[in-house]
C-alpha cells in the first residue's frame, strides 16, 4: 500500500519542504528568537511551527481548510488575527532596534512561550491554509486511507521541524550572532519592516 502512495507522498512533502526552506515569516520569527533568546528558544519555536503545520494539514484533510477558504467571514477572521500577530511582532522588532547595544547573548533558558509563538504564527497565516490546500491536493490524500494520511502527517511534521531547525541552528550560531551584533539595529529594523509589511498585506488582501 505504501509503494502505491509513495509518489504522491513524496510530491506533497517535496512541495512542503521547498516552502519550509524558503525565507518567510517563520524564518523571520526564528531569526528574532535566535538573536534574542538563543538556540534552545529558537528550536522550541521550530517545534511550535511544526505543531501548527500539523494542525493545518490535518484540518485541510478534514475539509476545514476548504471551508475557511470558501466562507468569507471565517477567512477574514483568520486574516485579522494574523495581521494583529504580525503587527505585534513588528512592534517588538522595532523596540529592539531602538534599544541600546547589549552584550552578545549566549544560550538562554527557553520556555513554552517560544513554542507558542511559532504555533500562533503558523495557524494565523491564511496563506498557509491556501498552501496546504495545494499540498494535500498534490499528495492526493482526499481518497487516501488513514494509515497513509498518518504517514503523511508524520513526514510533514518532521519536514517542518527539521527544515526550520536548519535555520534555527544557522541563525543561532556564534559566527552569525557576531555578525548580527555588528548590525543589530539595522537587522531588527528590517525585521520590523518585514513583519509590518506582512501585517499590512494580510489586512488588505482579498484572498
Amino acid at each position: 500500500m505504501i509503494a502505491e502512495w509513495l509518489p504522491h507522498l513524496l510530491a506533497g512533502w517535496g512541495v512542503q519542504l521547498i516552502g519550509v526552506l524558503s525565507p518567510g515569516p517563520g524564518v523571520a520569527l526564528i531569526l528574532g528568537v535566535a538573536t534574542t533568546r538563543g538556540r534552545s528558544a529558537s528550536i522550541l519555536t521550530c517545534a511550535g511551527i511544526a505543531a501548527g503545520s500539523t494542525v493545518l494539514a490535518l484540518g485541510t484533510i478534514l475539509g476545514l481548510g476548504l471551508l475557511l477558504s470558501e466562507v468569507a467571514w471565517a477567512m477574514t477572521a483568520v486574516k485579522i488575527a494574523g495581521a494583529a500577530y504580525m503587527a505585534w511582532l513588528a512592534s517588538k522588532a522595532f523596540k529592539r532596534a531602538f534599544k541600546p547595544d547589549t552584550p552578545l547573548i549566549g544560550t538562554t533558558q527557553a520556555g513554552t512561550r517560544s513554542a507558542l509563538a511559532g504555533f500562533a504564527m503558523q495557524i494565523t497565516n491564511p496563506k498557509a491554509i491556501v498552501y496546504w490546500l495545494a499540498a494535500i491536493a498534490l499528495a492526493g490524500l482526499s481518497t487516501a486511507p488513514w494509515p497513509i494520511i498518518a504517514l503523511f502527517l508524520v513526514g510533514s511534521t518532521s519536514n517542518s521541524f527539521f527544515g526550520h531547525g536548519i535555520w534555527a541552528i544557522a541563525l543561532s550560531s556564534r559566527p552569525f550572532l557576531t555578525l548580527y551584533q555588528r548590525a543589530r539595529r539595522s537587522v531588527d529594523a528590517v525585521l520590523g519592516a518585514f513583519f509590518a509589511f506582512v501585517a499590512f498585506k494580510l489586512a488588505t488582501s482579498e484572498t
